[in-house]
């Protein structure tokens, strides 16, 4: 029995390889993520216990499902900042945001609405259901703005790894930065997404990784990849590759 127990025991857990944290949905009661104040500062809490000690949040911009403004997402962010001002005084906080590739996006974009990273990075993401109509003109567009785009968690996109997986060469050759889900990694969605975001890191086309977390079950399925030799292995290859800690300095 002892023997068993011994073998059975779970690693140390190690911490993510950033310290900034690029995509997450923490704000308060705006999107599909934390509902309310006290969730948000449980969930900023064991963001510091992975090691995090700046968090951009990045509610979604979604036509018909979550038409955040301004007017709706500083208010959520000054209530939070208010709170981890007792709880967690030493995280910093801000917010850009998820904008999903659609006509909503591209009315607040041309509007001045959206809010961008430092540095004018911008976090875009795909349909889960088709690719954006023209995407490679609208992101060349986007850099002809002066932005640089982000594409969120390309290694969810079953239209890319299933039928066209040459878009990921496509895409990343033509100057688009990947931001992979360390959820991905855990294999909190399906041991694809997985084996798609461990291809990336193989091809050198992960350039930031994000915990993309909503609620306390993603946060479980983080604290139990950081006691994995997955996640060991997993780092030890994105060292000194990733930009989270130098991209919006």
């Amino acid at each position: 029995m002892a023997l068993f127990s011994f073998l059975s025991k779970k690693s140390e857990p190690v911490k993510l390889p950033f310290k900034t944290d690029i995509h997450c949905h923490i704000l308060p009661g705006v999107d599909d993520g934390s509902p309310d104040t006290a969730t948000s500062v449980e969930l900023v809490k064991r963001m510091k216990n992975w090691g995090i000690e700046r968090i951009i949040a990045t509610p979604h911009i979604t036509e018909s499902t979550f038409e955040n403004t301004p007017d709706i997402l500083d208010p959520a962010l000054q209530e939070l900042q208010d709170a981890l001002k007792t709880s967690c005084p030493d995280i910093e906080l801000s917010r850009a945001s998820e904008n999903r590739i659609d006509d909503f996006f591209r009315a607040q974009l041309a509007s001045g609405q959206i809010t961008a990273y430092p540095n004018r990075y911008i976090l875009v993401e795909n349909s889960f259901i088709q690719e954006p109509w023209q995407l490679d003109q609208f992101l060349f567009d986007l850099t002809m703005q002066g932005y640089r785009p982000i594409l969120a968690h390309p290694e969810r996109y079953h239209y890319y790894f299933e039928g066209r997986p040459e878009r990921y060469d496509q895409l990343h050759r033509a100057g688009t930065l990947f931001q992979i889900n360390v959820l991905s990694l855990a294999g909190a969605y399906s041991k694809t997404e997985k084996r798609v975001a461990e291809k990336l890191i193989e091809k050198g086309y992960v350039d930031f990784l994000g915990t993309d977390l909503h609620k306390s079950r993603h946060a479980d399925a983080i604290d139990e990849y950081l006691t994995t030799k997955d996640a060991r292995r997993h780092f030890d290859a994105l060292k000194g590759k990733i930009l989270n800690d130098t991209a919006f300095n």
